[in-house]
């Protein structure tokens, strides 16, 4: 059973409106005019946590944040992709998450902020995710060197991962995704039974989103939806999803068909949980949180 704070998440999801924005296609437009006109901020929180140091430089264009921890080396590399359905900019539950990950598993953290929808695409965004991710394989080796990513970050870092094994890259340490979005199209039946209990996601907004976001390409693109790839030769991965989550059964199948094609998989589904729950602040969060952590120390 869900802690007391994590059954009244999705009453609480539910009073702040999270599910307004994807509750219709007329919704999610509006929403993305409004981004256009005024974008949102992106910096990191300037309360964060002391024990880690950020810079800032200018990669392919975009601002690409380094978070690691203070006064004292790294040991493994993390390039984060945040989510946002595709059209939102980091929020500062990712930098909490962030902060987190790199002065408790000692890892410095690359944090791209990609160009959102409609400026951004998955086939401009994709494969630039991909050249960080293989400039630190480089660097570092690819046994140092960890994926992550949350929702439609989740599924940007996947597609970058099966792009550099297209590249002849080796398998990273290990792929860490956060209730990812698997298949864009979301066709799965599955779907149906779960998305009136979702207070969060809804499916005719989201595909609004994925229309902006594939630009050309189609929905079955590996580069849009990762659950048709071929999985095999992938390196280890760690997912995380709750059960009150519309992108919950494409992550049963993508285990499923991951395990089949012989590739090490660390499923964490929770009943009951909500989207991307590790970067809530419930019992449950935490303790996914610090599941992520030990994956880094070694």
């Amino acid at each position: 059973m869900p802690t007391p704070t994590s059954r009244l998440t999705p009453l609480l999801l539910r009073l702040l409106g999270f599910k307004r924005v994807f509750v219709s296609a007329s919704a999610t437009v509006k929403e993305v005019d409004d981004l256009l006109l005024r974008p949102e901020p992106f910096g990191p929180p300037r309360r964060l946590r002391r024990d880690v140091q950020i810079s800032v430089s200018h990669e392919a264009g975009w601002p690409v944040y380094l978070v690691a921890p203070a006064g004292r080396p790294a040991g493994e590399r993390v390039v984060y992709s945040h989510g946002g359905g595709w059209i939102h900019q980091i929020q500062p539950a990712h930098w909490r998450l962030i902060a987190e990950v790199a002065a408790g598993g000692d890892a410095s953290v690359t944090v791209p902020i990609y160009p959102v929808a409609p400026l951004g695409t998955a086939g401009t965004v994709v494969p630039a995710i991909a050249d960080l991710l293989g400039a630190l394989v480089e660097q570092h080796g690819a046994d140092h060197v960890t994926a992550m990513g949350d929702s439609a970050g989740g599924q940007i870092s996947l597609s970058a991962v099966l792009l550099l094994r297209q590249r002849g890259l080796p398998p990273l340490h290990r792929t860490v995704l956060i209730s990812p979005v698997l298949d864009a199209s979301f066709r799965n039946p599955a779907i149906d039974r779960v998305e009136p209990r979702d207070p969060w996601l809804s499916r005719p907004g989201l595909r609004v989103a994925v229309d902006l976001w594939r630009g050309d390409l189609p929905i079955e693109d590996t580069m849009v939806s990762p659950l048709f790839a071929d999985l095999s030769a992938l390196g280890p991965l760690m997912i995380f999803s709750g059960t009150r989550d519309i992108t919950n059964p494409d992550s049963r199948l993508f285990v499923a068909k991951a395990c089949a094609a012989g590739v090490e998989v660390e499923f964490r589904e929770v009943a009951d949980l909500v989207h991307v729950y590790p970067l809530l602040p419930t019992p449950e969060g935490r303790q996914a949180r610090q599941t992520i952590i030990n994956s880094l120390r070694r």
